[in-house]
């Protein structure tokens, strides 16, 4: 009975259908912090003095951290600008600082740990900008 239950279990969270809702889920936290950091995209600035660049204001630590975890990344810093890439960047920093929230679809931890680094989560700091990006998830609904 044990290896039955175990056997559902990773064909429902291998099937299409589940990966699908959780591609959904992950695009929607990427959008909501893409309009909470650029306006989605349409604010070019640079920011936190120019050392945030594109519409995810991603730092170059940033950048370093997720594509030193993921070398299939290539490109170059100046490539942030680009959402596409940039979403690949996210992906990837979440996926080595907090790769149970990403699994679980816990936007909360995952929108901190994109503002507040790998223990983001745990800062104080991060909670205002939480608020912001679950803002942004209810407007986007």
């Amino acid at each position: 009975m044990k290896l039955f239950t175990a056997l559902f279990f990773v064909l429902i969270l291998s099937s299409p259908v589940f990966s699908q809702h959780r591609q959904e889920g992950t695009q929607r936290i990427l959008d909501a912090i893409c309009q909470v950091e650029s306006d989605s995209g349409t604010n070019k600035a640079d920011g936190d003095g120019g050392k945030a660049i594109g519409p995810f204001q991603i730092w170059r630590i940033y950048w370093t951290d997720a594509t030193s975890y993921d070398k299939s990344l290539g490109g170059t810093y100046q490539d942030c600008r680009d959402r596409i890439y940039a979403e690949k960047v996210v992906i990837a920093y979440w996926k080595r600082f907090c790769p149970d929230a990403l699994a679980n679809d816990d936007f909360e931890t995952l929108a901190r740990v994109h503002n507040g680094g790998p223990n983001g989560a745990k800062k104080e700091r991060t909670k205002e900008y939480w608020h912001k990006v679950q803002k942004a998830l209810t407007e986007g609904k």
